[in-house]
């Protein structure tokens, strides 16, 4: 495909981005993936003037130096910021900042800034995963008013997205491991600056839609299983949390919770939406983990297009930092956080006609290489910035992928912070998967009596 016809069917999808198109592209409009877009669907070609390159593959190889599990932290070391971004001269970058970000420039202009850092496009995945992308662009489709797939398998289900809600279905299928264990920490940022550890916990995550050899009627349809177990303060040692997310809505979250007081294993159905999230000491509510976490039906989302922003990228130095180093009394350690220039896919979230939400609009901020939520902007019922969300996405060679756990909730009208799955200090490793009967309430339940 010539490039000025890549430029016209981005143009289309960006027409088409209040509507609700629910249909697999043409088969000729996919060949693009082969040409001008990335297997994932991103334009390959760099900006104008040469400030995002181009993509060339992004990172596969095993790199050197110091590794937490799996995580190189070590990235880019020998580089210094290109400039930094301040509230004295913000309006200089306005057109590229989310309204959080200006937020927080404002809010704390003597301790918040972005060091911006020459842009790398380390976006990757494996081959199964782009050769699933191109299959999935003529065959996975939405049903039930956008909140539930069908005839997708193994690579992201649009990668020629044509409304709000496919972009969010890419973020939600995103590339992961088949399985990973991790451990984390949530930290509360209190309103007088001080910190206080909701939780320490130890995770293991399971992705079936990346099994080998994964189709569309071989997969169940379950995109995320998890269970998790609490290591950390000592009332709560031992508490334990099983969820199993699909892409079907009547069954999309199910869940199950055991609680050492009660010593039994309990079904969990509030774990989602906007009920305050307890392993973070209700600092945050549960869809706001890892940027977006859980069922889409409550929102109407509308793509209003992709621009060029600066959003943090290719934090594996962040992550690989202390927790002392990382992050300051309301906010994360600005010398610690790499920002860049990025194209981004801009989706907005209204909460749907006889719905309801703490949060009624959200705008989304997400990567175009990776599919990753970048930043968020959270409004109150009268139209008030209310919450601004920040990731802190990092590569991990040996899948390949890059990989989004960290994030930063901030509460700009109760002064507070939240920073969800904290990975500094801790590990990630990439292992063999486990029988899906481990994410089970009553694999839990057994453990628990023993």
């Amino acid at each position: 495909m010539k490039k000025n016809n890549i430029f016209v069917a981005i143009a289309s999808v960006l027409a088409l981005g209040a509507t609700q198109v629910h249909a697999a592209v043409p088969a000729d409009e996919a060949q693009a993936l082969k040409t001008g877009l990335t297997p994932v669907g991103a334009e390959r070609a760099g900006n104008a003037d040469g400030s995002i390159p181009e993509w060339t593959g992004g990172i596969t190889a095993k790199l050197s130096g110091n590794h937490m599990g799996d995580i190189p932290t070590e990235l880019f070391t020998d580089e210094q910021p290109l400039f930094k971004v301040t509230k004295a001269n913000m309006a200089d970058y306005a057109d590229m900042l989310s309204e959080g970000t200006k937020a927080l420039l404002n809010k704390y202009p003597d301790t918040f800034f972005l060091n911006v850092y020459p842009t790398h496009r380390t976006g990757a995945a494996p081959q199964s995963v782009y050769d699933n992308a191109f299959a999935n662009a003529t065959r996975c489709e939405t049903v039930e008013g956008g909140h539930s797939l069908k005839g997708c398998a193994g690579g992201t289900p649009f990668p020629i997205p044509k409304s709000g809600v496919e972009v969010m279905w890419n973020f939600l299928l995103r590339t992961e491991a088949p399985s990973i264990e991790y451990t984390f920490r949530n930290i509360v940022g209190n309103s007088d600056g001080s910190h206080t550890l909701a939780t320490r916990n130890e995770i293991a995550f399971q992705y079936p839609q990346f099994y080998e050899g994964v189709t569309p009627d071989s997969w169940s349809g379950e995109y995320a299983m998890f269970r998790f177990n609490t290591l950390e303060p000592p009332f709560k040692a031992g508490e334990s949390l099983v969820i199993r997310d699909s892409i079907d809505n009547d069954k999309s979250r199910q869940a199950w919770q055991y609680l050492l007081g009660q010593r039994r294993v309990r079904q969990a159905p509030t774990v989602s939406y906007d009920t305050p999230d307890f392993v973070a000491s209700g600092a945050n509510y549960f869809d706001e983990v890892q940027g977006f976490f859980g069922a889409i039906d409550r929102f109407d989302w509308k793509l209003v297009g992709k621009r060029e922003m600066l959003i943090p990228y290719n934090n594996n130095g962040f992550i690989g930092t202390s927790v002392d180093d990382a992050y300051m009394e309301y906010h994360a350690n600005p010398e610690a956080v790499r920002w860049e220039r990025h194209r981004v896919w801009e989706v907005e979230a209204t909460v749907s006609q006889g719905k309801r939400h703490a949060v009624p609009k959200r705008t989304y901020f997400l990567d175009e290489d990776t599919w990753l939520i970048s930043l968020v902007d959270g409004y109150d019922s009268e139209g008030n910035l209310w919450r601004a969300s920040m990731t802190t996405p990092f590569v991990v060679p040996s899948i390949p992928a890059t990989l989004l756990k960290t994030t930063l909730v901030f509460n700009l009208q109760a002064n507070t912070m939240s920073v969800i799955q904290a990975l500094q200090d801790e590990y990630l490793e990439v292992v063999p998967t486990k029988p899906e009967t481990y994410f089970t309430g009553d694999a839990v339940a057994a453990e628990a009596m023993r």
